[in-house]
């Protein structure tokens, strides 16, 4: 079979022709890359060859050189830079030639393929020409198609390079005029302009410098502002996204161009007859509602410590308001009854923005609203009375509490008996904004009068249709978390009924007969299953029956569904199965965590069920981190009745802690040999070398996720303070790996790595920590000497660090506090002398009062160890 029908193969309406034309394709890939990339680009660049299969060439071109996950993209670098220089320019020159083609979509597939190998060269500053070439034909003002392809592959380059901005900068002035000059409303082509208009997007952020000289920012809002009226309905949306994107990122230079054009040609944009428009328009007020939204909160908080915020509001959403709240209220009636309830419409997102709007201005919105509510609450067309509760659904979270207080009271009977309404959408959207009010604003529920009939409708709502019940699961759920018991609560107050405990039978059997339904199946069953584990968790002692009764029948329930695996056919079948026994066990880790000791009449029932689910769900990983959730509460609350257990148990956790690719199951298994150890102990001894040598081997691997890693340090403090000086075969080892990590200095300019670093520093203080306390008070004690040294040293530079968190505060002191009750007889008086610690201990920072107790203790440990 030649190229031409491979290519045409791999779009085959076909499965099977097209799998096999794709597995001939990547083994073409593997076997010879050179020929294989070779082959491609010949076939996008022949003219002679019919469109669809030079699309599939240069869409296989571009999938050899781009991937979505990082390890990939960077062993698909890594292969195309060791082709020889020949290949690569015979494969970029075919790219730029292809660029010109007029056949079809040719164009804009080459286009995707320069970027892609200017994404993998540039950094590696490798041809650096390129931009200089694109800029070139952008020029050829006879080649309609070359400079609308070049504009997309300048925008493409744009688009990769974003978290790498000092690529382009450099040229930053020339692919601003090339598309600048496209977008302009003197451009004949529509195509040309549609093209340069995207490219402007994808580079703002590289043209900084442009943006703060204030002729040529004038210049580029002109033309956007031009672009949002042009004939052509796609180079308007992209005029739209490029206001959207230019507001983050250059919001304190807007007030002129806020006061000149953007207040009309958004409001305008907004009523605009076509979606597309619409959504832009509005997605432009959502996103000024939610960048004011964070300055506000940025303001208070500098406010509060007498500081200036470092950007100040321009109150843009303030002053518009009146102009957008009528648009964005006539927008919520235009539903479309048939729509797909995930499709993206005008209504919802006016609804979003009103949302943010409300947020951003506060108290401001409700007068402005309230007359479209009680116009249109009681309406006979559906449309307006749906469009009523969503105002108010949107507005709840943003105003004082207080002054929504009489408005919630007001609606509260008319919502409740909403629920009954003759229309679907209308029942579905009152759902939703009493689990709104039942989250937010539960302190302006009048109980004595309005708990009874909201819960009743709400339990009438769990037998209405999938989306309603949802909903009224959603409420319910809201209802337990704020007004039952919370686990840190004073104990007395677990002793004494909730508002919520004469319902709690009633409820909890209403949600666990919805999920037996026929029709309960994926998002409101998971509802339902979710609202019970809320009722658990936040069960009083008078429900405690309803909590032991639930776990029964979620058991019976996964025996059963256990003894049907059998029957299971096909991938719906098993995605059914999976999503049921991971429901299940998030509820049974609540009743465990809940009962604590008093689960143990249960604990043999519920290790042979999960272990039998461990053995069921083979590879299935997810389903396994849920079934290690259940062991690692159990042993919680069973502490060292878990010992029988473990024999069984162990045999599943070893496999789940080498599977190093699957970052989120060997990090849950980590966490379980910390729970297990915490629970037995001292007991732990037994296990400790085999725990201890697969966390040092995983410590060596290339693959495991470096996060896992933080989750391993953190471990070796559990395992340290279980055994006490059993530690003492492992803790040179230990030390060394946690000194050594502790040395790691990140790039201050790679936000992600100053990141992951402040989290390693952390896991490596609860490591030094869970050490320290296991070896204090015994007789050997003293082998923690020789590193204090450096535990202090990794702790003076957490504490200077001056992006320090909160967390990294209070276990850096508490780990000095440690070290000082761990020798108190003056045998490291001359490190706590240090003025380091004397200035850290007399800290001024604002922190919150737990810290400053843990504070407080560490001085006082230190000035005794020092006496």
């Amino acid at each position: 079979m030649n190229a031409t029908e491979l290519l045409a193969n791999t779009l085959s309406p076909d499965a099977h022709t097209r799998d096999d034309a794709t597995q001939k394709l990547e083994s073409a890939a593997r076997e010879n890359f050179p020929a294989y990339v070779m082959m491609l680009s010949s076939e996008l660049v022949n003219e002679t060859s019919p469109p669809h299969v030079r699309n599939a060439a240069g869409l296989a071109l571009k999938n050899s050189l781009s991937a979505r996950e990082i390890a990939r993209q960077t062993d698909y670098a890594n292969r195309w830079l060791a082709l020889d220089e020949g290949t690569r320019s015979k494969v970029k020159q075919d790219a730029l030639l292809a660029l010109a083609s007029t056949a079809g979509k040719v164009g804009t597939v080459a286009a995707q393929v320069v970027s892609s190998i200017a994404a993998v060269e540039l950094p590696q500053g490798q041809w650096m020409d390129v931009i200089t070439l694109l800029l070139g034909f952008v020029s050829e003002q006879s080649n309609t198609n070359l400079r609308v392809a070049t504009l997309q592959a300048i925008g493409f380059i744009c688009e990769a390079l974003q978290n790498k901005p000092e690529i382009l900068s450099m040229r930053s002035n020339e692919i601003l005029t090339a598309v600048i000059h496209g977008a302009r409303k003197e451009e004949p082509s529509q195509e040309v302009q549609l093209a340069a208009i995207q490219a402007l997007c994808n580079s703002l952020q590289f043209v900084r410098d442009n943006f703060e000289r204030e002729g040529e920012r004038n210049y580029i809002m002109q033309v956007v502002c031009e672009a949002t009226q042009n004939p052509s309905v796609p180079v308007q949306v992209g005029a739209f996204e490029c206001l959207v994107k230019i507001m983050p990122l250059y919001y304190d230079k807007m007030s002129y161009y806020m006061e000149r054009a953007l207040f009309g040609l958004t409001v305008m944009g907004m009523k605009h007859s076509e979606p597309e428009i619409a959504l832009q328009a509005i997605e432009f007020w959502s996103t000024v509602c939610e960048l004011e939204s964070e300055l506000a909160w940025e303001a208070s908080e500098a406010n509060e410590y007498g500081e200036v915020p470092e950007n100040e509001s321009r109150f843009f959403a303030k002053i518009a308001m009146p102009e957008i709240v009528p648009v964005l209220l006539d927008l919520l009636t235009h539903q479309d009854e048939d729509a797909d309830e995930d499709e993206w419409d005008v209504s919802k997102a006016a609804a979003t923005c009103l949302g943010l709007l409300a947020q951003a201005v506060q108290d401001t919105i409700v007068a402005a609203v309230i007359p479209f509510i009680e116009a249109n609450i009681r309406a006979t067309d559906w449309h307006l009375r749906e469009a009523a509760v969503m105002t108010f659904g949107s507005i709840l979270d943003g105003p004082d509490p207080n002054v929504l207080t009489p408005l919630v009271n007001q609606a509260f009977p008319i919502l409740i008996g909403m629920m009954t309404d003759p229309n679907v959408h209308v029942k579905d959207t009152v759902a939703w904004t009493l689990g709104r009010i039942c989250d937010l604003l539960i302190s302006t529920i009048q109980l004595d009068v309005h708990l009874n009939p909201l819960i009743f409708a709400l339990v009438a709502g769990l037998q209405d249709n999938p989306r309603i019940a949802a909903n009224c699961c959603w409420a319910l759920m809201n209802l337990a978390d704020q007004l039952g018991y919370i686990e840190g609560d004073d104990p007395e107050s677990f002793n004494q009924p909730s508002p919520l405990s004469p319902y709690y039978e009633v409820v909890v059997q209403a949600l666990l007969r919805l999920t037996e339904t026929t029709t309960s199946e994926g998002q409101h069953r998971t509802a339902a299953y979710e609202a019970i584990t809320s009722f658990v968790t936040h069960a009083t002692l008078d429900t405690i029956p309803v909590v032991q009764n639930t776990a029964v029948t979620i058991l019976v329930r996964m025996e059963q569904l256990l003894n049907m695996q059998n029957q299971i056919v096909g991938a719906d079948d098993r995605n059914n199965w999976n999503d049921l026994m991971s429901n299940f066990c998030a509820v049974i880790t609540s009743v465990v965590r809940k009962l604590n000791d008093g689960i143990q009449p249960l604990a043999d029932r519920i290790m042979t069920v999960i272990l039998q689910l461990i053995n069921a769900a083979g590879k299935t990983s997810t389903l396994l981190e849920d079934a290690f959730l259940v062991v690692g509460a159990l042993s919680a609350a069973l502490e060292q009745g878990f010992a029988p257990y473990i024999p069984a148990f162990l045999p599943h956790l070893y496999p789940a802690l080498k599977a190093h690719e699957d970052t989120q199951l060997c990090t849950v298994a980590v966490g379980i040999i910390g729970d297990i150890s915490r629970a037995l102990g001292d007991q732990t001894a037994q296990y400790s070398s085999a725990f201890m040598n697969v966390l040092l081997e995983n410590l060596q691997s290339d693959v495991l996720n470096r996060n896992v890693k933080i989750s391993i340090l953190s471990c070796f403090g559990d395992i340290a303070m279980a055994i006490g000086p059993a530690f003492e075969p492992y803790l040179a080892a230990t030390m060394g790996v946690l000194r050594q990590a502790g040395s790691v200095q990140p790039n201050p300019l790679d936000i992600d790595l100053v990141e992951y670093v402040s989290n390693l520093r952390d896991g490596i203080l609860e490591a030094y920590t869970g050490i320290v306390a296991g070896f204090k008070n015994t007789a050997k004690v003293d082998l923690l000497l020789p590193h204090v040294p450096s535990i202090l040293e990794l702790i003076q530079r957490c504490l200077a660090d001056s992006e320090r968190t909160e967390n990294t505060i209070k276990l850096a002191v508490g780990l000095i506090g440690d070290l000082a009750d761990a020798f108190p007889n003056g045998q490291i008086k001359q490190y706590l002398l240090s003025d380091w610690i004397a200035s850290e201990l007399r800290m001024k920072s604002r922190v919150s009062p737990e810290t400053k107790k843990t504070v407080r203790w560490a001085r006082e440990m230190v000035k005794r160890a020092t006496a």
